[in-house]
C-alpha cells in the first residue's frame, strides 16, 4: 500500500469523501480541528454503519509543541434508564437493539461544539455552514453506498429490518441497498443545515434537540429532553505514558485507551524483538492479554473509578508486569471481550496542529432506531452497561458508559509527531500497537505497516470469537510457533479482513514533512491539502 506524503496538511479517513471534505478545509486555510469537524459530519452521512450524528465522539488535539488536550464527547444514561425499569420490561441485560437500546445521550455533535470553540481561540474563522457543505450536499442529492453498508446491512438485516425508521432509510423493498447504489437522507441534510444556521449547540437546546426528544419519547427510548438540554462535552486531560520511542497519549475513561498505552508500554519494557517475529507478535499479545485484565478492573465512568488509573503507567507496574511475560509461553485466556464498531480519522495541517479522532454509534447502525423528523440514527453505546447493581459498569441514570473508542498520538523523540487510529472493538488497542510497532520502532514505510497483516485476540463486530486470529498472510511457521506456545489460534481465509479493523496514521516529521495512509480494509484514503 502506498505512502501519501505531503509538505502541507493532510487528512485521513475510512472513506475518501470524508478524507477530501477535510482537505477541502486546509486548502482554504484552515486548521487540522476545522478539517475535522468536515470530516467527521461527512463520514456520518457516508458511512452511516460506522458512525453517526446520533453517537459519541473522542478527540485529542495537539497544539505546535504541545501536549494534546481530549474532548470527551460521550453522553450519559437517560433519566429512565434504571434496572428496575429494564427489569420491569423483562430484561436481564440491555437489548443491543431497539428504543430500549438507545438509552444514553449522542455526544458526538457536543464534541463538535467544543472542536468549534478550540478552532476559534486559534484563529479559526470557518463558518460551519462552510465546515457542513459537504456533508449536507451528501445527504441532500445522494452517495453512493459503500461495499461494507452493503455486507454489514445483510448480516444484520434480521435484527435492524424492523428497527423504528431503519426500513424507510436504509432498505430498499425489504433489502439492503447495494453497493454503488444511490443513498439519499433528506431529514438528515435538513438536520445538518439546521445546526450550520443554529450552532451545534441547537442539537440539544434548540429545535433539533426539541425533535429529538418529541421522537425519543414516542418509540419509547430511556432519554429524555432534560437529559439532552443538560448535556455538555468535557475538556480532559490525556493519559500518557513515557516509552523509549518517545511520549504516547491517549483518551481517558470510560475509554479504553488505558489498555492502550500499557500494551505499547510493557512492549518498551520486553527483549528487542525481531520485525514480524514470533517475538514481536507472542510479546504483544501477551501483553494485550495484561492490559485487558486492567482495563475490564478498573475502567468506568471517570467519576465512579474504583481506583486511580495512573499508577498503571508509571515504571514499577509497567516493569513489574513486563518482567512477568514469558518469551515462550501464554497466559491462560480468555476472559469477557468488548464488541463494537467506529471510525478514526486524523489530520494534521501545515502549521503543525494535530487531531485524532474517533466517532461511533457502538454496534454497525447502532440500535437501529433511526428518529423520523431528523434522520438521526441513534446509538446503542448503552448496551455496555451491565443490569447487575454490583457490576463495575452498572446501569444508572447520568452514568457514563464504557467505550472501546480511543483515539491516539505520539510525540517521538527523534522529533516526530504520530497521529493514529483504528475501529474494531477490541481490536483498537492491538491494531494500534501493531501499527505502531511496525512504522515507529521498525522503520517500515507508513502505508506497509498498515497494510501488513494483522491478528486480533479477543472479539469484535459482534463475533463471540475469542481465539488469537491471523488473517492469512502471515508466514504459516509463524503461526505454527504461536500454536506451540499456547495461543488458540485460527488461520483466517481472508488475506485482509474487515474483522481486523480500518486504521490509520500520518506523520509529521521534523521539518514539517507528512507522510500518511489510511487501510486497504475500508472504502477510504490519505488526502493530502
Amino acid at each position: 500500500m502506498d505512502t501519501v506524503t505531503s509538505s502541507g496538511g493532510m487528512v485521513v479517513a475510512p472513506h475518501m469523501a470524508a478524507a477530501e471534505a477535510g482537505a477541502e478545509i486546509l486548502r482554504e486555510g484552515g486548521s487540522a480541528i476545522e478539517a475535522m469537524i468536515a470530516a467527521a459530519a461527512t463520514i456520518a452521512v457516508v458511512y452511516p454503519h460506522m458512525n453517526a450524528i446520533g453517537g459519541d465522539g473522542f478527540w485529542l488535539i495537539a497544539e505546535p509543541g504541545q501536549d494534546p488536550k481530549v474532548i470527551s464527547a460521550c453522553g450519559p444514561a437517560g433519566s429512565g434508564a434504571t434496572i428496575a425499569a429494564y427489569n420491569r420490561a423483562g430484561h436481564g441485560t440491555v437489548p443491543a437493539r431497539g428504543p430500549l437500546a438507545a438509552l444514553t445521550v449522542a455526544g458526538t455533535v457536543g464534541g463538535w461544539q467544543k472542536a468549534f470553540e478550540a478552532a476559534g481561540s486559534l484563529g479559526g474563522r470557518m463558518p460551519r455552514r462552510e465546515l457542513l457543505m459537504n456533508a449536507i450536499r451528501h445527504a441532500k442529492e445522494g452517495c453512493a453506498v459503500s461495499a461494507s453498508q452493503q455486507k454489514l446491512t445483510e448480516e444484520k438485516l434480521a435484527e435492524l429490518k424492523d428497527q423504528p425508521g431503519f426500513a424507510s432509510v436504509f432498505l430498499k423493498d425489504g433489502k439492503p441497498l447495494e453497493a454503488g447504489s444511490l443513498m439519499r437522507q433528506e431529514r438528515l441534510a435538513d438536520t445538518l443545515d439546521q445546526l450550520a444556521a443554529a450552532g451545534f449547540d441547537d442539537f440539544y437546546r434548540g429545535d433539533v434537540g426539541a425533535e429529538i426528544a418529541a421522537d425519543l419519547e414516542r418509540i419509547g427510548a430511556p432519554v429524555t429532553k432534560a437529559d439532552l438540554q443538560r448535556y455538555e462535552a468535557r475538556i480532559r486531560k490525556p493519559l500518557k505514558v513515557a516509552t523509549k520511542a518517545g511520549t504516547l497519549f491517549n483518551a481517558p475513561p470510560p475509554t479504553q485507551g488505558l489498555a492502550s498505552l500499557l500494551i505499547l508500554g510493557l512492549q518498551d519494557r520486553l527483549p528487542a524483538a525481531p520485525p514480524e517475529s514470533f517475538a514481536m507478535v507472542h510479546g504483544l499479545v501477551e501483553a494485550t492479554k495484561r492490559a485487558f485484565l486492567v482495563r475490564d478492573r478498573v475502567v468506568t465512568d471517570p467519576d465512579r473509578l474504583p481506583e486511580p488509573v495512573s499508577p498503571f503507567l508509571e515504571d514499577a507496574w509497567l516493569d513489574r508486569t513486563a518482567s512477568e511475560i514469558s518469551a515462550s509461553r501464554t497466559l491462560d485466556w480468555p476472559v469477557k471481550s468488548a464488541l463494537g464498531d467506529t471510525i478514526w480519522m486524523g489530520a494534521i495541517d501545515a502549521k503543525g496542529c494535530a487531531v485524532s479522532f474517533i466517532q461511533s454509534v457502538y454496534w454497525e447502525f447502532g440500535s437501529g432506531c433511526v428518529l423520523p423528523r431528523t434522520g438521526i440514527t441513534w446509538q446503542n453505546r448503552g448496551a455496555s452497561f451491565s443490569l447487575h447493581p454490583e457490576a463495575l459498569n452498572a446501569l444508572e441514570p447520568g452514568r457514563l458508559p464504557f467505550h472501546t473508542l480511543n483515539p491516539a498520538m505520539a510525540r517521538l523523540s527523534d522529533g516526530r509527531l504520530v497521529t493514529y487510529g483504528t475501529m474494531g472493538g477490541e481490536g483498537q488497542p492491538q491494531t494500534q500497537a501493531a501499527i505502531f510497532v511496525r512504522h515507529v520502532l521498525n522503520g517500515m514505510p507508513v502505508g506497509e505497516a498498515i497494510d501488513a497483516p494483522r491478528w486480533l485476540l479477543g472479539r469484535t463486530w459482534g463475533d463471540a470469537n475469542t481465539s488469537l486470529r491471523l488473517e492469512s498472510r502471515f508466514d504459516p511457521d509463524l503461526a505454527e510457533a504461536l500454536k506451540r506456545a499456547g495461543h488458540d489460534v485460527v488461520v483466517m481465509n481472508e488475506a485482509y479482513s474487515d474483522t481486523m479493523g480500518h486504521a490509520g496514521m500520518i506523520v509529521r516529521g521534523l521539518r514539517g514533512g507528512l507522510e500518511g495512509a489510511h487501510d486497504p480494509r475500508s472504502d477510504g484514503g490519505a488526502a493530502a491539502a
